[in-house]
């Protein structure tokens, strides 16, 4: 299994979600208060190729050169590693540092003007958006892929392939009794189960707990919980009785190892759902959630490595999302959302058809 590390997060385009797409998840709007950091993991990927780049209007030949810091959620760590390999394997003078401190831990440097990019699993809360706002960081906001949430199991259970809305939510609210696998159906057996989840400065905890739950940061406390998805698969892979929830790249990577459930959105009549590419990109399986990087609009500006970057990982996108196990857009989102940035258009919310869908993430 490939080990994920972490990287930290910057970008704010003063207080307006300057994003590329947030038509894509229209309608999303920020919750509740900023996140405390998390543990930071880092690791450094480093990348000399001349590039073409914009300066003064004119077009000129320069050899980027510079750092970029990453960081933020692990779930969105798969696809920007991937894309800052490819990129530091063309230009070897570009060093680019990518940590995982979950979505609220990166965004909580991010806002303050420490990171470059911020992975997010989430759109920005507006708690955060302020105290951005409130240092002067602005930011372009840019989806990046579709993720898939999976909830997963050990391989030896026998007992269950598809999981509803409401008994995840038994499982997870902050009162819940559940504590054997009986208390959730009968026919289940009577052994406790065991759960495996996000810590609460992970993006994914956010979309799950307000999904599932109803509110974001209502849950349990009593679970193995970490905001590196690593130690999850560990743990359920280990763990007989175990029940966990996490990004569908680090299924994708131990699927030998672990039970993907099917799951059914009860409140609507829905069918037991199988977590895929096709389901994904529909948002039919009830689970799925767009992802995104947050740019530091400060070095968007002043940084041409950085720009350069960010319009590869871009113009790149489907293929890395691809590469990663994750669901990509649809290529006329990369295309437009390419052609903006190049226009020099990093704010303002842009429509794109076939993204909008209202069950893209948290509202």
């Amino acid at each position: 299994m490939r080990n994920r590390t972490k990287a930290v997060s910057t970008s704010v385009v003063g207080g307006v979600v300057a994003a590329l797409v947030v038509g894509l998840v229209m309608g999303l709007i920020a919750g509740p208060a900023l996140l405390g950091t998390g543990q930071l993991q880092v690791s450094t990927v480093t990348s000399t190729v001349t590039s073409t780049v914009t300066v003064g209007g004119t077009q000129t030949a320069v050899e980027l050169v510079g750092d970029i810091e990453v960081d933020g959620s692990s779930t969105v760590y798969p696809i920007t590693e991937a894309a800052a390999e490819e990129f530091m394997n063309l230009h070897k003078k570009v060093t680019i540092s990518v940590g995982i401190s979950g979505t609220g831990g990166g965004f909580k440097r991010f806002v303050i003007g420490e990171t470059d990019i911020n992975d997010a699993s989430r759109p920005i809360l507006k708690a955060e958006a302020d105290t951005a706002a409130s240092n002067g960081v602005e930011w372009i906001e840019v989806p990046v892929a579709i993720d898939a949430l999976v909830v997963v199991v050990h391989p030896s259970n026998n007992w269950v392939d598809c999981i509803t809305i409401s008994e995840l939510r038994e499982i997870w609210k902050p009162d819940s009794t559940v504590k054997m696998w009986s208390d959730i159906r009968p026919e289940w057996p009577r052994e406790p189960i065991k759960l495996y989840g996000p810590g609460p400065d992970s993006g994914t905890f956010d979309y799950f707990t307000e999904k599932v739950v109803g509110k974001t940061k209502d849950s349990r406390t009593d679970y193995v919980a970490s905001e590196d998805d690593n130690v999850l698969v560990a743990g359920v892979e280990s763990d007989r009785l175990s029940l966990g929830y996490f990004g569908f790249a680090y299924y994708s990577e131990a699927k030998d190892r672990i039970k993907v459930l099917k799951v059914r959105d009860d409140a609507v009549g829905g069918e037991c759902i199988q977590p895929s590419d096709d389901t994904a990109s529909t948002f039919v399986y009830p689970l799925s959630r767009p992802l995104f990087i947050y740019v530091n609009k400060k070095s968007w500006d002043t940084k041409p490595h950085l720009r350069e970057f960010v319009m590869y990982y871009v113009e790149n996108g489907a293929k890395l999302a691809k590469k990663v196990a994750y669901t990509p857009f649809p290529d006329h989102y990369y295309q437009k959302a390419a052609a903006l940035l190049k226009a020099g258009i990093t704010t303002g919310l842009y429509e794109l058809t076939t993204l909008k869908n209202r069950n893209a993430g948290p509202h």
